[in-house]
């Protein structure tokens, strides 16, 4: 009765995890869960006022497809400002949430045959959307050496003449690597002749920690046309619940594809989201950013003393995002019996490294408050040992 596409998509597994730990939870038991990638902070005030005034004001119909003509004109003149890229409000579509932009690119570009380059570790979603398109993940191996990055030389050895996209994530989800402007001019390089597309993923720009960040598409005027720009406001202003996505391209013709696949799928995005969301964009809640980011900064630094503390473990600091990815090898060689006797003996939910393409780690979300983060690698320091 199922279709060979929907047969052939896994489900994620870090949603796999946070919803076993909400039935352990619902249960009685005493969980801890570190597994989900959303901020414990609240959505800022302006920007729930800004929703509010929608409401009351009966802002509650259809909109344009692609998103309101202020809503546009607001990611425009962030990009601008704060990226400096020069989209024109046409060569956005908002979405609901980065995930649907992803799906949405992916959908209108990839054939049956196409290759889509990935840098392991990734985002559980972008192999399982390529496949559902019909497209061919190739997954570029990264490792602690190279600080989780594909480099120049990497890339170049996984083209091939059926490569159509190249994936890259910077802050990256599961790793918080961070993609140098001089890494990027390097991989700009080897793309420049070439006909192949990027899906720059950006959605943690605002959590930096040790270096400055650059979008792909500022490198150069032919990264710039090659580069497709997704973004949101999801994990940086605690939007999670809030579904805004945004992707931007000054390709026409895949903007007017991507607008008639989604006028055909979910069509617009809530109206009241729009309209608030333009708060965001233009910068009126950076305070309440940058207090997010420092409060992210201090816990990703208390959480990577406390994991190279533990016999057996071992993690690189992050340079942005919230997420740690660990290293296990030396007391499991198989990440999923590792998470799952975890969460079952001790209530920890982490989650697997392998749904990231690394095997021997596991993803832990540092995006709770300071004292829940202690007790929960306190539980793991005291599992490990007694393995």
């Amino acid at each position: 009765m199922l279709s060979r596409r929907i047969q052939a998509l896994s489900p994620s597994l870090t949603i796999a995890i946070s919803t076993l730990a909400k039935e352990m939870k619902a249960e009685g038991k005493d969980v801890i869960s570190f597994s989900a990638g959303e901020p414990d902070f609240d959505t800022p005030r302006k920007i729930k006022d800004a929703a509010i005034k929608a409401i009351n004001e009966g802002f509650t119909k259809y909109t344009a497809v692609p998103g309101i003509p202020e809503l546009l004109e607001a990611i425009s003149y962030k990009l601008e400002k704060e990226n400096n890229l020069k989209y024109a409000p046409n060569e956005i579509i908002v979405s609901n949430g980065a995930k649907q932009s992803l799906f949405n690119l992916f959908q209108a570009v990839i054939d049956e045959g196409d290759e889509v380059i990935i840098p392991a570790p990734y985002w559980v979603t972008y192999p399982e959307i390529v496949i559902y398109s019909g497209g061919t993940p190739v997954i570029v191996e990264t490792d602690e050496q190279s600080g989780f990055k594909m480099s120049a030389k990497e890339l170049q050895a996984a083209i091939t003449p059926k490569t159509k996209m190249v994936v890259l994530t910077s802050p990256s989800n599961p790793t918080g690597s961070i993609y140098s402007k001089d890494e990027l001019a390097e991989i700009a390089q080897v793309l420049e002749g070439t006909d192949i597309l990027v899906a720059s993923d950006e959605m943690y720009e605002k959590l930096i920690y040790e270096e400055g960040f650059t979008s792909t598409a500022s490198i150069s005027e032919d990264m710039f046309q090659r580069t497709i720009t997704i973004n949101g406001l999801s994990k940086s202003v605690a939007m999670t619940g809030w579904r805004f996505g945004y992707l931007a391209t000054p390709k026409k013709e895949l903007i007017s594809a991507m607008n008639k696949l989604q006028s055909q799928s979910t069509s617009n995005i809530n109206s009241i989201t729009q309209k608030a969301a333009i708060v965001a964009l233009r910068g009126e809640v950076n305070d309440e950013i940058e207090s997010m980011r420092q409060a992210f900064e201090a816990r990703a630094s208390e959480a990577v003393k406390l994991f190279n503390e533990i016999d057996g473990l071992s993690v690189l600091a992050p340079k942005g995002a919230f997420y740690l990815f660990v290293n296990i090898k030396e007391v499991s060689d198989d990440s999923i019996a590792f998470c799952k006797q975890l969460l079952q003996e001790t209530g920890v939910a982490v989650v697997p490294g392998v749904g990231f393409g690394s095997e021997g780690y596991f993803r832990f979300s540092f995006a709770t408050d300071i004292d829940t983060i202690r007790e929960g690698i306190g539980r793991i320091k005291r599992f490990v040992e007694n393995r």
